[in-house]
């Protein structure tokens, strides 16, 4: 298992890649479960036939919460800090056996008002097994600082 890393030990334009999970009908009817968001595009194939995309889709914030669990599997990831937004769009649906992964990069790196941490912006693309980019953007994040002895 790698070592999680703190914000001394982001480097600028690194980059990384992370596993892939397939998107499953159980988990969107879990997600909707979770949400209350039953809309008939992402539970009801019958009407989903009927719509642009031709069948199930997935919701669109299980896309992004996806993309987040999964750079918390990436081979480089950071010790547990604070989120302090996204900004994210979702550029294509995500379809019921579709499978995704995530490749993002440090891209900028300050130093908090907070003593002891550190702040990095992670732009990220959620990407599909056909190499689409399904949703895009980039997520801000307080990581603490190395510890000093």
């Amino acid at each position: 298992m790698t070592e999680d890393l703190y914000w001394d030990d982001a480097i600028p334009g690194t980059q990384c890649t992370t596993p892939g999970v397939t998107v499953t009908e159980a988990m969107v009817n879990a997600y909707a479960e979770l949400t209350g968001d039953f809309t008939p595009v992402h539970m009801d194939e019958e009407y989903a036939k009927t719509t642009p995309f031709g069948t199930r889709v997935a919701h669109g914030l299980l896309g992004l919460s996806l993309a987040d669990g999964l750079k918390t599997r990436a081979g480089y990831r950071f010790v547990p800090g604070m989120s302090l937004g996204w900004e994210w769009a979702f550029k294509l649906p995500i379809k019921l056996g579709d499978t995704v992964h995530v490749k993002f990069r440090v891209g900028t790196k300050r130093e908090a008002k907070r003593p002891g941490w550190g702040i990095l912006t992670l732009p990220s693309d959620l990407i599909n097994q056909h190499g689409e980019i399904v949703q895009t953007g980039e997520h801000r994040l307080m990581i603490p600082r190395r510890p000093t002895a």
